[in-house]
This record gives structure tokens, C-alpha cells and sequence, in this order.
């Protein structure tokens, strides 16, 4: 294929050749779509008719539920269908579209992680100016900014990747499009601007993981001076649910970019794009739901109002 006006499709990586096999992905991942769907659904309802979860960290629980559902949505379903159907194949346009929305959901989810460390800090070290910094004003305008600066970046990478001539075939070495396996198919040198935009890009992400380990610490600092045990336990539970999703993002996005290419392997890129690209909507939920009082009984009288 000597460019990418020629091509009319990508075939993606496929978990299994046995039809077996496939069913089995098609079930594994219908289970775990169907769950993600269910806790983050049950999340984005129960934060959107409780007034009482009408307070600026649910708001952003409810823009990371929000994201969740299509980040996971993005990939899953059409792996899913190719299981099935036993096919490898995606449209170019449908490539595309892919590239996009995963780069724009999960760059608007890591600044909208941000943010939510932000209003810890501001809830654990500076509670007076809480109601002040933390309007719904400004709630609403730091939510649009990570919603806004992540379609920018997914609009620059969109558009420069497919802007680069693609020479090496069309087989992406991933069950879904995403712009590091797209960049192998190009031509020589020619991606060196694509490669120069995801470097400004780390450095912007890492700016942002600075941001919160910085604010972690203050907020530890902050807690462990707390004087009742109890109000420690309550800081804690406040913190840790956002300090593990954080976690869980940081090192599957780590470990999928970052780990060295002698222990790369097309069986090892598929286990790492499931866990940080199927794993953390699916476990968000359970998460922030564990040792949340208050999210727990919203959630325990929507399901009896959906029971009755």
C-alpha cells in the first residue's frame, strides 16, 4: 500500500483464532461491559436525583462516570462484534472515529483526575475557602476545561496521524486504533511530527502528575494532623477512592507506553490494552463505592426504588 488514501480498512488484532475462543472473549467482555455499564449508570443516576450528592466532588464522580462509559464503549463493543462475527477487519473512517474518541475520553478523564485532586486539596487543607473556590461556577468551568482540552489534543493527534502517508500495511498490532500502533504503519521519518506532539503531551501529563503527588502530600500532611481518630478515618475516605482510580490509571497507562520494547509481545499488548483500556471503567465504580457512606445508601435506594 504505498499511502493512506489507498486504504479502506485496518485489520485489528484478534484475541483467539478458534471460534471457541472467540465466544469465550465475546462473554468475558460482555461481562464486563455489562458491569461497567451498570456501575457507572447507577453512579451518573444516583449523583443526577439525590440532592444530597449535589456537591462539587460528585459533580466530577459524575463527569468520570460520564467518561467511563465511552471510554469502554469506544473499544469493546466493536471487538466484541469481530469476535463474533469472526472478523479482524475495521473501516478507516471507523478507525479514525476511534482514535478520536479514546484519545479525547481518556485525556479529558487524566485532567479531569487532576481536578478532583485539586477539590481534595482544597476540602482537606483549605476548608474554609472551600465554598468560595469550589462554586458551581467554577466546578462546571475546571469540568469544561478537562472536557475541552482533551477533544483539543484528540483533534491535533486525529488530524496529524492520518495527515501521515501509511506505507507498512494495514494490520495494527491491537484489538483496537490508537495512535502509537497507527504511527508504525507510517512511512519512514515521516512521523516525526506526530512523535513531537505526543512528547508535548507528556510533558503536559506529566505536569499534571506532579500536580497531584504535590497535593497528595500537602493533603497527608494535612490529615495526619487531624486530632480525632475519627476525623482522620473520614479524611481518608474522602481521599483514597480518587488516590486508587488515580493509581490504577497512572500504572496500566505506564505500563502500556512506557515498558521496554524487548518485553513487548503481541499476547502482552493485548493483556496490557485490556487493563488500561477494559479494566479501570469497569472498576471505577466498585472503587469510589467501597468506602463511601453517602454514595452507598444513594445507591442502596435507587436500587429499591428500581426493585419495587
Amino acid at each position: 500500500m504505498s499511502n493512506s488514501s489507498s486504504l479502506n480498512e485496518f485489520l485489528l488484532l484478534a484475541f483467539a483464532d478458534t471460534w471457541e475462543l472467540q465466544l469465550l472473549h465475546f462473554s468475558l467482555f460482555l461481562g464486563i461491559y455489562l458491569a461497567a455499564l451498570l456501575g457507572n449508570g447507577l453512579i451518573i443516576t444516583a449523583v443526577a436525583c439525590d440532592h444530597h450528592l449535589h456537591t462539587p466532588m460528585y459533580f466530577f464522580l459524575l463527569n468520570l462516570s460520564v467518561l467511563d462509559l465511552g471510554t469502554i464503549s469506544t473499544t469493546v463493543p466493536k471487538s466484541m462484534a469481530n469476535s463474533l462475527w469472526d472478523t479482524r477487519a475495521i473501516s478507516y473512517s471507523g478507525c479514525a472515529a476511534q482514535v478520536f474518541s479514546f484519545f479525547f475520553l481518556i485525556s479529558a478523564e487524566y485532567y479531569l483526575l487532576t481536578v478532583m485532586a485539586y477539590d481534595r486539596y482544597v476540602a482537606i487543607c483549605r476548608p474554609l475557602h472551600y465554598g468560595t473556590l469550589m462554586g458551581s461556577r467554577a466546578c462546571v468551568r475546571m469540568a469544561a476545561a478537562a472536557w475541552g482540552s482533551g477533544f483539543l489534543k484528540a483533534v491535533l493527534h486525529t488530524g496529524n496521524t492520518f495527515s501521515l502517508p501509511l506505507c507498512q500495511g494495514n494490520t495494527v498490532d491491537q484489538f483496537f486504533c490508537e495512535v502509537p500502533q497507527i504511527l508504525k504503519l507510517s512511512c519512514s521519518e515521516s512521523y516525526l511530527r506526530e512523535i513531537g506532539l505526543l512528547v508535548v503531551s507528556g510533558c503536559l501529563s506529566f505536569g499534571c502528575f506532579i500536580f497531584i503527588v504535590v497535593s497528595y502530600v500537602q493533603i497527608f500532611t494535612a490529615v495526619l494532623r487531624i486530632p480525632s481518630e475519627q476525623g482522620q478515618h473520614k479524611a481518608f475516605s474522602m481521599c483514597l477512592p480518587h488516590l486508587a482510580v488515580v493509581c490504577l490509571f497512572v500504572t496500566t497507562g505506564l505500563l502500556a507506553y512506557l515498558r521496554p520494547a524487548s518485553i513487548s509481545s503481541a499476547a502482552l499488548n493485548l493483556v496490557v490494552a485490556v487493563l488500561y483500556a477494559v479494566v479501570p471503567p469497569a472498576m471505577n465504580p466498585v472503587i469510589y463505592s467501597m468506602r463511601n457512606k453517602e454514595l452507598k445508601e444513594a445507591l442502596k435506594k435507587l436500587v429499591q426504588l428500581l426493585l419495587v
